[in-house]
């Protein structure tokens, strides 16, 4: 069960994950041994599943975004996992998303422009002869939210 105390180490800890554990001890007003103890705990539940450095992908020539819907066919697993193994390998490929409804795959993919998306969904991916279709939307902005947390429980709403 995660309660306040926990809530704040999470919240603090996506906002700033260099924050030191004294650091995040003294900001909740806590000793830095129980910060580290409810720290260690959350990670071994697997609520903190890790510390990753945020990256501006126009920083690194990706000033284009998009969204690539792709249905795939037949639908089975082992075509969904093979056509999973092959997008996760792709320099383009930020991530992966398999889904219900139509598409069944979402890619979002970061590339330096629009030839280079086009490029990417004509030679790359159309090749693949289980691809079915391939709608592309280009994303004008994305905005993440970087602090979760967690959400009531339908018993305690």
């Amino acid at each position: 069960m995660i309660d306040e105390l926990d809530t704040a180490i999470i919240k603090r800890l996506q906002a700033d994950g260099r924050s030191t554990n004294r650091e995040v001890a003294a900001a909740l007003g806590v000793a830095p041994s129980t910060c580290l103890e409810r720290t260690r705990r959350l990670q071994e539940a697997g609520v903190i599943a890790g510390v990753h450095a945020e990256i501006d992908l126009s920083a690194l020539n990706r000033r284009v975004e998009a969204l690539i819907a792709v249905k795939l066919r037949p639908q089975s697993r082992a075509v969904i996992d093979g056509f999973r193994r092959f997008v996760t390998d792709l320099p383009e490929a930020v991530a992966l998303y398999i889904t219900a409804g139509e598409s069944g795959v979402l890619i979002h993919v970061a590339v330096q422009g629009t030839t280079q998306l086009q490029d990417f969904v004509l030679d790359r991916l159309t090749k693949h002869p289980e691809i079915a279709s391939v709608t592309t939307s280009v994303i004008y902005q994305h905005v993440r939210n970087h602090v979760l947390t967690p959400l009531p429980s339908p018993s305690e709403r």
